[in-house]
């Protein structure tokens, strides 16, 4: 529900009132407080982290748990290995969607709606159903414990290509695109010149979203790599293994994922917001 503001004289800013801001903070401290309770958990040893209470205050066990975490989860290739398959996820999707979405917003194509309609049909499917006939494919090329075995496979997403057509069918004029083709643009000039700059703040998004969603996938990336060659998350369930897991070396392991996703959002966060908000006075 969103903050109510009060009215202010005409040319003059909506200001947000108490409520909005009490609002705003506690939203805020809910959100910080699971990476805050990672970073305590972190810094102290699983002795303490097993007592009751549990640790409220930073300990001094933090640069400890993360060295450790470092060398045993193989951290450093994990990191490279994420960062490689996010981007080339998030960039093949951004890519692919926004073609697929034009298509399906402008251009006229028999079977269209159909083929919409199959593409959306396949978001209710569960991921889980084709995990066994994806495996036997890696397995024929012989991919297995390969980066492109996670990246191939999510290149395109269903969502995506809904998402990038609804924004096309209301930001992207019809006359604009008539416009191109009578001054002689052929699609590929069309696509480049016209769509990609109007789908730009969606773009934003959808490459934003993609890249967390990669970045935090487990269930493919688990069955297809090993820690010899691992993602984030598949090296991570290595620090949990054990009799005796050592819940803070697990948390610190964590955080030391974490940490890349807030300096994306830290960088580039801002952009985002901009090009949505430019996009939505231009809509």
């Amino acid at each position: 529900m969103p903050a109510p503001v009060t009215p202010t004289p005409a040319g003059g800013r909506p200001r947000t009132g108490p409520f909005g801001y009490t609002a705003l903070g506690l939203f805020t401290a809910l959100s910080v407080l699971p990476l805050v309770w990672t970073a305590v958990a972190a810094s102290h040893d699983n002795t303490r982290l097993a007592h009751t209470p549990p640790p409220l205050r930073f300990g001094g066990n933090l640069a400890h748990n993360l060295g450790i975490a470092w060398s045993d989860a193989n951290l450093g290739l994990a990191l490279l290995n994420t960062t490689l398959v996010a981007g080339s996820v998030a960039l093949g999707t951004v890519l692919f969607c926004t073609l697929a979405g034009f298509a399906f917003a402008k251009l006229r194509f028999r079977g269209r709606n159909a083929l919409l309609a199959v593409v959306i049909g396949t978001m209710m499917v569960p991921p889980q159903l084709s995990v066994v006939p994806l495996f036997m494919v890696v397995a024929e090329l012989g991919w297995t414990d390969r980066l492109p075995t996670v990246v191939l496979p999510t290149l395109v997403s269903a969502f995506g290509v809904f998402f990038m057509r609804q924004y096309l069918v209301e930001a992207l004029p019809t006359e604009l695109i008539e416009a191109a083709r009578i001054d002689g643009a052929n699609s590929l000039r069309v696509v480049r010149h016209v769509v990609l700059p109007v789908a730009r703040p969606a773009m934003a998004v959808l490459g934003m979203l993609s890249f967390v969603q990669s970045w935090n996938d487990f269930f493919w990336p688990v069955i297809a790599l090993t820690q010899d060659n691992p993602t984030v998350q598949v090296a991570l369930t290595g620090l949990g293994r054990g009799y005796v897991p050592d819940q803070a070396v697990v948390m610190a392991g964590a955080l030391l994922g974490t940490l890349p996703l807030l300096l994306v959002l830290a960088l580039f966060g801002r952009h985002i917001v901009g090009g949505i908000m430019r996009g939505a006075v231009k809509g």
